[in-house]
């Protein structure tokens, strides 16, 4: 009996380097397999992350031409402004406060 004990365990040690030889040959089997998978998985997050551009790209457009109306509307509030000043402006008889606003405004208007 007590050579059954010692026999298992010499077994058991020698499967184990078996085993671990054993994944290696099989990788090195299938390393076509392993590197068609590792292929396929990095054009799956570049994928992944060249969507993710597209919608950041998408957002940016729409920023783009929010900021272009937004521009446009505070150049034309600037211009009113500037209209509504030199409209009260003229209305001075001396002409100081007109003529100092032209020069502030770089307005050649006379």
């Amino acid at each position: 009996m007590s050579s059954s004990p010692s026999s298992s365990s010499s077994t058991e040690g020698v499967q184990n380097p078996k085993r671990k030889l054993g994944l290696i040959a099989n990788v090195m089997k299938r390393k076509d397999s392993y590197l068609q998978f590792f292929a396929m998985t990095g054009i799956l997050l570049l994928s992944i992350r060249s969507l993710g551009q597209k919608y950041r790209i998408n957002d940016l457009q729409e920023d783009n031409s929010a900021l272009r109306e937004e521009q446009v509307t505070l150049t034309d509030r600037v211009n009113n402004i500037k209209c509504r000043l030199l409209d009260e402006a003229a209305l001075d008889p001396t002409g100081l406060l007109a003529s100092r606003l032209r020069l502030l405004f770089g307005d050649s208007d006379d």
